[in-house]
């Protein structure tokens, strides 16, 4: 890429990846807990309660870091991308 030309700067794909990598800690914890993890995300992420999630190796901590819209969005990109 030459000096003249412009790079483009991508936020995207960062929250994607924070997004899985968050679902995929608290899914693990929940899992570990022995909370059938899809119900429990399923239900913070229509009612915003954290106590649907387990404090269990920081989850309730680690899932707030993103906001309820922003985890849905990344799995619905996920789930129909390639479509």
């Amino acid at each position: 890429m030459g000096i003249n030309e412009t790079m483009k700067f991508s936020v995207e794909n960062d929250k994607a990846s924070q997004a899985e990598e968050i679902l995929v800690t608290v899914f693990k914890a929940l899992n570990e807990k022995g909370y059938n993890p899809i119900n429990q995300l399923v239900g913070y992420i229509l009612s915003g309660d954290p106590t649907y999630i387990t404090n269990h190796k920081n989850a309730r901590s680690i899932i707030r870091k993103l906001e309820r819209d922003e985890l849905l969005e990344e799995m619905v990109k996920y789930y129909i991308k390639d479509k």
